[in-house]
């Protein structure tokens, strides 16, 4: 009897566990077919590295100086270089926002966003000569057909090396709300939209001041505009190189000083080299005040995955300093002989140097009173 109870037994633990081996694998089935149907998702930052330096990185900066030079290198032509907020900001980390090709490092980001960006000013340069001696030969119809041209031959660059390096899971949100309890990041957005009053009020002046006070003749003062972003080439390079080593505010804060003080010197200017010599020192300087502030919000912001949104943001607020210094100075400057230039240049450099001093409250802030330190 003993040995069929163990014969019995053994069957059942047979079955028990031929039963267990059946369960088993469908289990691990349930649960593969579980992870397939939800997949992770990740909504931060891509977990590669992007790419600091090398062929690809430097290609899209090449990529972004060519789009600058055909969009805001036009535009300086006829206004002398109204400088922008947020383009192209769905190519992540390309281009307008062209610090994220290399977001993460701080090795090159700022010589890579003033070389890209600089592509404005010469395209500012070359562009007003073309148009300028085109003019009297061909017209003005085929004057513009050139222009385009120019443009469509050198997109291609562009449409050949840019990339997308990471496609977001799902679209970013157009506000980050958080930004607005962000004091570093709301005085620095406050000083940036006096900066662009400032800005604003000497680009759109700088070429008919000159022959309104006869300094020049109308020739010159046209080609005033090509000398004004000739010295904005390098404004846009050397300052940004140079904040990769220093710091972006401690390069933003007194080179913006120095822009306001400069546009109360074109109150002094008596002839035509001396108009000369302040348009290259006011564009390169105003350089400065274009190229420069992407990589200040890039540090302003902690959640990298948002400074797409928090550039595009602060620009957006600090952009109204667009509109409101140029209408501002002409109503400033009056529609009657003589013109009221003393309030302009006056206006112009108290905005700049306002801005300025919010400059150095935002390093402050972040650095506190040490002068000797990256900030």
């Amino acid at each position: 009897m003993s040995s069929n109870l163990d014969i019995k037994d053994g069957a059942e633990g047979e079955m028990a566990r031929t039963n267990f081996d059946q369960i088993e694998p469908d289990n691990n089935k349930t649960k593969n077919k579980s992870d397939i149907e939800k997949p992770p998702m990740s909504l931060g930052p891509p977990s590669g590295p992007p790419p600091d330096g090398g062929l690809v990185a430097w290609l899209q900066v090449a990529a972004g100086f060519m789009i600058f030079f055909n969009t805001w290198g036009i535009i300086n032509t006829i206004l002398a270089g109204i400088a922008g907020a947020r383009l192209l900001c769905r190519h992540r980390r390309r281009l307008a926002l062209y610090a994220y090709s290399i977001t993460d490092s701080d090795v090159f980001m700022g010589l890579a966003i003033g070389i890209a960006s600089s592509g404005s000013s010469l395209g500012g340069v070359i562009y007003p000569i073309v148009l300028y001696k085109l003019l009297g030969e061909i017209g003005f119809p085929w004057a513009v057909r050139v222009i385009g041209f120019i443009a469509l031959a050198t997109f291609i660059l562009p449409l050949a090396v840019m990339q997308v390096r990471v496609r977001a899971p799902k679209p970013r949100a157009l506000i980050d709300w958080s930004a607005f309890v962000d004091m570093p990041f709301i005085v620095f957005t406050l000083g940036l939209l006096f900066a662009f009053i400032g800005n604003s009020v000497l680009i759109f002046y700088v070429s008919f001041y000159p022959q309104d006070s006869g300094f020049t003749d109308q020739s010159l003062s046209f080609y005033m505009v090509s000398i004004f972003n000739a010295g904005s080439v390098l404004g846009r390079i050397v300052p940004n190189a140079l904040s990769d080593r220093i710091g972006v505010f401690n390069t933003m804060a007194p080179t913006t000083l120095l822009l306001g003080v400069t546009i109360y010197c074109m109150r002094g200017v008596l002839n035509a080299a001396g108009m000369i010599v302040l348009s290259i020192v006011t564009g390169f300087l105003s350089g400065v005040v274009v190229a420069l502030p992407p990589v200040c919000f890039r540090v302003l912001t902690e959640n990298k995955s948002m400074i797409g949104t928090r550039v595009g943001q602060g620009f957006a607020i600090a952009g109204l300093g667009l509109l409101i210094g140029g209408p501002s100075a002409g109503a400033i400057l009056g529609g009657t002989q003589p013109l009221e230039w003393t309030g302009v240049w006056v206006f112009g450099g108290t905005t700049g140097v306002i801005g300025a001093f919010i400059f150095f409250i935002v390093r402050f802030m972040k650095a506190g009173f040490t002068l000797n330190i990256k900030a």
